[in-house]
């Protein structure tokens, strides 16, 4: 057996005599249940391998209004809606200005999707399994891959344990990694590198009772900042609300208690999110999660690719999760198919899945890195409609960037404004440290 080689592509067509099917998928999340059910429907063999057996808890509550269009596309955006939350804004608060800033989705800079959802997780995506099951993907539940192997001058092979403890094995022209968080191809082939740049870790629970805004806002997503990172708020259809913290995972290390006791002194520290609890009660564990931000540093090569959080799992501050899992899987579909059908050009083919998966990254992550920078709380808590740079924001946190220059140029905009604060931020702390130090200094006596 031939090591799995990233960067290389077979220009040969698989034997399709020892096929058991054309595309096996590792993952049945949102990545993995878009990709099975748009090859399916043009007709490929799809098999798609889940560890889990659906409906199953998963954190990622948010949606992005961009997720919409995705979700009419695979046809069930009318069921999701049935249990979602409709989600017209995002609310900023930070107890560093003592106020709070609200970003209607409706003044964005396309105006066409004003609001999203809210979801519970466990019911979104088992929503999205059945779907590709409907649209002629075979689905096998409680499985789970153990390892891929790329044989040369043969189909990939795939082998899974099923919950019977059996070992099973797949032949498929084409592997779509869509593990999620497990990172099965990544860890394989180790690709995976943690993101020291935003080395980042959470906590969460979900409460019922928890105090909402009021009104068409009532559905949105807080975010509040305190001193050591920032809280989520959202609020689910059925009553319940998703609260977590992300902070430095240093910070977790040195908490000193069990994890109830520290998410609740955490949720003390902030007085938002504290009086929004107050008459509120936890609803089942807390659960932590850290190496919470990572990257492959290969997203594709010889009879493969990866979508979703197989690929690279950024902070959750802009709620991309689900949003970039799905139109991640979107472009996955499309390559991988283009692939199967000419073999000869799929080297170029791959290349440029790679080079939209690291652009629809960058995009996000020059404001996750900096998003506790003073400078850039500033802006955000100070929204100005300079040559339309609010709405291009707004286009972000909707998820709406990748249709054109004319909101690519606003955020770079943006981005020089960003630089011109912080460097007046730097030189204000500058002069106020000179003039504490000459004030400290002692007096000459003549």
């Amino acid at each position: 057996m031939a090591q799995l080689q990233p960067g290389l592509v077979s220009s040969v067509p698989p034997d399709s005599a020892a096929q058991d099917c054309d595309v096996l998928v590792i993952g049945g999340g949102p990545a993995g249940s878009s990709v099975a059910a748009l090859l399916a429907e043009r007709g490929r063999r799809v098999i798609l391998i889940e560890k889990d057996k659906h409906p199953r808890f998963h954190i990622g509550e948010s949606l992005l209004p961009h997720n919409l269009p995705l979700l009419d596309r695979l046809g069930v955006r009318a069921q999701i809606e049935t249990t979602a939350m409709h989600k017209h804004g995002i609310e900023f608060v930070s107890p560093f200005h003592g106020k709070s800033v609200r970003y209607e989705f409706a003044k964005a800079w396309d105006k066409r999707f004003p609001y999203a959802f809210q979801v519970r997780r466990s019911s979104f995506d088992h929503i999205l399994l059945q779907n590709a099951a409907a649209k002629g993907a075979e689905v096998i539940e409680e499985c789970r891959v153990t390892s891929v192997a790329f044989p040369e001058n043969d189909t990939p092979c795939v082998t899974a344990r099923g919950k019977d403890g059996e070992s099973r094995e797949w032949r498929a022209a084409f592997i779509v990694d869509a593990s999620g968080r497990d990172t099965l191809l990544a860890s394989q082939i180790g690709a995976k590198e943690r993101n020291p740049r935003n080395d980042s870790a959470a906590i969460f629970g979900h409460f019922s009772g928890a105090r909402r805004l009021e009104g068409q806002a009532a559905g949105n997503i807080t975010i509040a900042w305190f001193d050591h990172g920032w809280f989520w708020f959202i609020p689910l259809s059925d009553g319940t609300t998703s609260i977590g913290a992300v902070c430095p995972a240093a910070f977790f290390k040195n908490r000193g208690t069990d994890l109830s006791s520290f998410f609740m002194r955490l949720i003390a520290s902030s007085p938002e999110i504290a009086d929004r609890l107050k008459d509120a009660t936890l609803v089942g564990d807390v659960v932590a999660t850290g190496n919470y931000s990572y990257m492959a540093t290969t997203t594709s090569g010889r009879n493969f690719i990866m979508a979703g959080d197989a690929c690279a799992f950024i902070d959750p501050v802009f709620s991309t999760g689900v949003y970039l899992a799905m139109k991640t899987g979107f472009w996955a579909a499309d390559a991988v198919d283009a692939c199967l059908r000419a073999p000869q050009k799929a080297p170029g083919i791959l290349r440029r899945y790679d080079t939209k998966m690291s652009r629809a990254l960058g995009a996000f992550t020059w404001f996750i890195y900096r998003i506790r920078e003073p400078a850039m709380r500033n802006l955000f808590m100070s929204p100005r409609n300079w040559f339309r740079m609010e709405e291009a924001v707004l286009s972000l946190l909707a998820g709406g960037i990748f249709e054109g220059w004319s909101i690519r140029l606003r955020l770079y905009m943006f981005r020089g404004i960003y630089y011109i604060t912080k460097f007046s931020h730097l030189r204000f702390r500058l002069a106020r440290a000179k003039n504490s130090v000459a004030a400290s200094a002692p007096s000459e006596v003549s």
